[in-house]
C-alpha cells in the first residue's frame, strides 16, 4: 500500500452491526472481497485504535475504522513477556507495548483461534508462569536499596494453576511493570495499597515542548465534553489526581520526563501533561488542552511514548518491601536518540 491510501472512517448508523469486511467493501468500492481480506490479514486495519484481523468483527455506531498506510507491527508473543518476581501469592511482570492487559468482557466468548490473533497479557501469563515453575528457575530478585538480597528463597514448586487477579492495568501501548495477585488474600491486600496510593510508581515519558518540574493536580472526569476523559477544577466532580513531574533531558522541542504517581487514575499522566500543553509523543487521543485545536505530533513515535519504569510495594503476605526497575525498551530509546539529532 502507498501512504496516500491511508484513510479514516466513522461508522454511521446504517453500518452499525455490519461486519468490518462488509463496511470496508462499502467504503472501498474499488476493492474486491479478496482485497478486503488481504488488508485485514496483513494488519492494515484498526477499529477504535485496536488492530482488527477478524473479517467477521461487527461494528458499533461511531466506532472509528482506520486503513493504515503501513502494516501494524505484529503483537507481542509469549516470549516477549518477562517475569520479574514469582511466588505463590503474586507475580510481577514486564508488559511489552502493544499488548492489552485484560481481555474485554465482550471478547471473552470469541473462539480460541480468534483470541490468539491478538493475545492479552492475562491469557499469556499463565502459560509463562507454568513454564517458569516447571523449569524450577526463579526470576531475578527485586532491587532492595540497590543491593541484591543475601538470603535465599525456596525453590519454585509446581502446584495447581492459580487464577490471575488483576489489581491494576496499564494501557495497551504502554510498556512496563505490572503486578498480578494469585490468591484472594493477595488481591485484597494489594488492592488496598492501590486504593490508598501507598505504592511507588514511576513512569518515563517523552513529551512535546520544554516541560518544567512541577506537581500537576486536578480532578479527572470520564467525559470532559467531547466523550473523552479530562480534568475539571470543580472539586465536587471527578476523582482527585496528582502527578509529580521532573524533566530528565531537554531535547530539541521535546522533553524526557519522569512522572511519579501519587494517585493512579486512568490516563492520568497523559491527561495531565496534555492539558498542560505537553502531549506525549505517539498519543493519538490527548493532543493538548481542551477545548482547543489538537497539537500535531511530528515526533515520529510509532506508539505512545510512556513506560512504567519503577514499581514498589509491600508484599501482601510477608510484609517485605519490594522494588523493581525496568529499563527503557528499545523503541523508546531509539525515539529519544532520533529526537536528540538536530
Amino acid at each position: 500500500m502507498k501512504s496516500s491510501e491511508a484513510k479514516t472512517f466513522r461508522v454511521e448508523p446504517n453500518l452499525a452491526n455490519q461486519t468490518i469486511a462488509a463496511a470496508l467493501r462499502r467504503w472501498l468500492p474499488g476493492k474486491s472481497w479478496s482485497d478486503i481480506r488481504r488488508l485485514l490479514a496483513t494488519r492494515h486495519v484498526t477499529v477504535s485504535g485496536n488492530l482488527c484481523l477478524d473479517e467477521g468483527r461487527r461494528l458499533k455506531e461511531q466506532e472509528v475504522v482506520k486503513l493504515l498506510a503501513q502494516p501494524a507491527a505484529a503483537p507481542p508473543k509469549e516470549e516477549d513477556v518477562r517475569i520479574r518476581f514469582l511466588d505463590a501469592h503474586l507475580v510481577v511482570v514486564e508488559k511489552p507495548a502493544g499488548m492489552t492487559t485484560l481481555r474485554h468482557p465482550e471478547e471473552r466468548a470469541w473462539p480460541k483461534r480468534r483470541r490468539q490473533l491478538q493475545p492479552t497479557l492475562d491469557e499469556l501469563l499463565p502459560r509463562v508462569i507454568e513454564k517458569k515453575e516447571r523449569s524450577g528457575r526463579r526470576p531475578a530478585a527485586p532491587q532492595r536499596g540497590g543491593k541484591r538480597p543475601v538470603h535465599k528463597r525456596p525453590p519454585l514448586r509446581l502446584g495447581p494453576p492459580r487464577r490471575l487477579r488483576a489489581v491494576h492495568r496499564i494501557d495497551r501501548e504502554t510498556s512496563g511493570l505490572m503486578v498480578f495477585a494469585r490468591t484472594v488474600d493477595s488481591e485484597r491486600l494489594l488492592g488496598t495499597q492501590f486504593r490508598e496510593h501507598s505504592l511507588h510508581r514511576v513512569y518515563l515519558a517523552v513529551a512535546l515542548g520544554s516541560v518544567r518540574e512541577q506537581t500537576i493536580e486536578a480532578n479527572l472526569v470520564p467525559d470532559r465534553g467531547d466523550g473523552r476523559r479530562g480534568s475539571t477544577q470543580n472539586p465536587k466532580l471527578g476523582k482527585h489526581a496528582v502527578t509529580h513531574v521532573r524533566p530528565l533531558e531537554k531535547l530539541a522541542g521535546y522533553t524526557v520526563v519522569e512522572c511519579r504517581l501519587e494517585t493512579g487514575r486512568t490516563h492520568q499522566i497523559r491527561i495531565h501533561l496534555s492539558e498542560n500543553g505537553h502531549p506525549l509523543c505517539g498519543d493519538k487521543v490527548y493532543r493538548g488542552p481542551f477545548p482547543g485545536k489538537p497539537i500535531a505530533d511530528e515526533s515520529g513515535a510509532k506508539r505512545l511514548a510512556l513506560h512504567a519504569a519503577e514499581l514498589g510495594f509491600q508484599h501482601p503476605i510477608t510484609g517485605e518491601q519490594l522494588k523493581f526497575v525496568m529499563p527503557l525498551p528499545k523503541d523508546m530509546s531509539l525515539l529519544i536518540d532520533h529526537l536528540r539529532k538536530p
